[in-house]
């Protein structure tokens, strides 16, 4: 138990250091399209920006499972990397259908990517929302200037 608790928590460690740095890397963006985007036309920018940070957010998360999948294969609790992908993208959206499951002596550990799963949308909803508010923001206060 300790093992699976261990490896979760690592697992769950390096998924938001994953997320961490794709947040650098999306701010390194907005730094350099900023201007760009509170010139006008305003309303067509925000679409492609929350298009873009979409794409970006289904992207890290896509990595986060894959991890995931690959530690659930390679250690053993699925037989398939196809069964373990599966149950990582189950988990990690909280779907649980329950049609494939983990070795009885893994269930602790596989249960910790529903966690991480909860984790990730959580913080890369908020990015999501930031990004968007932070450039809205930013055209308004360019309108009133101008």
């Amino acid at each position: 138990m300790i093992l699976q608790i261990a490896l979760g928590s690592g697992l769950l460690v390096l998924n938001v250091l994953v997320m961490a740095v794709a947040a650098l890397l999306l701010e390194g963006a907005f730094r350099v399209t900023h201007p760009w985007l509170v010139r006008p036309p305003q309303r067509l920018k925000l679409v492609l920006l929350l298009v873009a940070v979409g794409v970006w957010v289904l992207l890290v998360l896509t990595v986060n499972i894959w991890i995931w999948a690959f530690v659930l294969f390679e250690t053993g609790v699925f037989k398939s990397m196809e069964e373990s992908l599966y149950y990582a993208i189950e988990a990690f959206s909280t779907l649980g259908l329950g049609d494939v499951v983990p070795k009885q002596e893994w269930r602790i550990f596989a249960a910790m990517a529903a966690v991480n799963g909860l984790l990730s949308f959580g913080l890369l909803t908020a990015l999501l929302v930031e990004a968007l508010r932070q450039v809205r923001l930013a055209q308004l206060e360019t309108r009133q200037k101008g």
